[in-house]
Formats: structure tokens, sequence, C-alpha cells
């Protein structure tokens, strides 16, 4: 099963990233395209998914998007790696939920090879990282949409982003939680967190 990968090196518009998934979503349907993964970054844009509301955000001068993706409401910038797929869930057993594991364990993995322990929540979807202060902050937002048994959308891990955007909106929808980059984590190189991402994803969507 041949996935087509694509890294792009200037920032993307939202808008024209989502237009091209669709039309990749549309050719896989009709069997005349291959699966694709696709790594980028956004130019700045706050983009709510189909639960948000209204009162997340809190400044309402925002570069605001609605978007079709499940979750609610987040930001997408400079520093931040997004990882978009389109996957068709027809050849593996049309199974979203093994699909979310697939793409926790994917970030998970990674960050263990950066010596950084995170965690998936349940009740609180995404990645996070636990302060030795007890604090949680969100290293990783996930939002997916299913379309004919065709998944796409995908994840954003915060690498070196600005985190006072976040001051802006609800993140998530959550109020008691913060957010956080790996920068500020831990200081080191991250320059081939792509390709980890990327092999560990392949790795765990096999399986």
């Amino acid at each position: 099963m041949t996935i087509e990968i694509k890294k792009s090196v200037k920032p993307v518009k939202y808008k024209s990233a989502i237009i091209e998934l669709e039309e990749k979503l549309d050719k896989i349907r009709d069997n005349k395209s291959n699966e694709l993964i696709w790594i980028l970054e956004h130019e700045e844009v706050y983009t709510g998914g189909t639960s948000y509301n209204d009162n997340e955000i809190l400044d309402k001068s925002i570069n605001f998007i609605k978007t079709n993706r499940g979750g609610k409401i987040t930001y997408h910038g400079p520093g931040q790696l997004v990882f978009y797929f389109v996957i068709d869930l027809n050849k593996r057993g049309k199974n979203i939920k093994k699909l979310i594991n697939a793409i926790e364990k994917t970030i998970i993995d990674t960050l263990k090879d950066y010596n950084i322990k995170s965690f998936a929540d349940r009740k609180n979807i995404g990645i996070w990282f636990k302060h030795k202060s007890g604090r949680i902050d969100k290293i990783a937002a996930i939002g997916i949409k299913v379309k004919k048994w065709i998944a796409y959308h995908g994840f954003a891990l915060n690498v070196s982003n600005d985190i006072d955007v976040y001051k802006k909106i609800i993140p998530c929808g959550i109020r008691n939680r913060g957010i956080t980059n790996l920068k500020r984590i831990k200081k080191q190189n991250y320059s081939n967190i792509k390709k980890t991402l990327i092999r560990n994803f392949l790795s765990n969507i096999k399986n």
C-alpha cells in the first residue's frame, strides 16, 4: 500500500491545504490516487472544529476559520508542525478508534525518542505533558474528519511556536490546563522530528 509523503518548506494557507486534502480524498475514493501524509506549517490562523463554542474566542479580532474537523478551537502558526494525512479506512478495518490510538502512539513514541514523557487523556483529546510542579500542558492537538471511511486532517505538534497566542482563545475548550511547546520543555535539536513522526505513523497504522 503506497502512501505519498509530502513536505512543504514555506508556510501554507489553511484554506488552501484543506481544499487540497479534500481533492485528494475524492481521488482516493475513486481509486485514482495513493494515500497521503503531508507535513507543513500554517500561516497564523485560529480554527474551530465542529464542537467549538463562540464563547471560547476571547479576542474577537483574531483571524478565525470554521472547519469540518472534529474538536474545538485551536491555533496554527510558525513553529508548529502540522501532520496531515488522507488515509483510507476502507482498507484498514473501518476502525476510527484504532486510527486515533495510532496517532496518539505516534506522538508519544516520537517524544520518547527525545526523552520527553507525554501521555494521552481519554477525557481531553490530545497529547499532554506533566511538569514537575504538577501542572499539565497540551503539547499536541488532534482533530480528524471521516468521509466515506476516508480519514483526513490530522494533528499539530507544538515545537517552537509562540505560546502567548493561546491567550486569545480557550484552546480546545479546556480552561484548567495550559499549552506548551517542545523547546520550552527541553532545549534540544528537533530538526529530525518530521522523519521520526513519519516513521512511527507508518508503523502504527500497519499494526
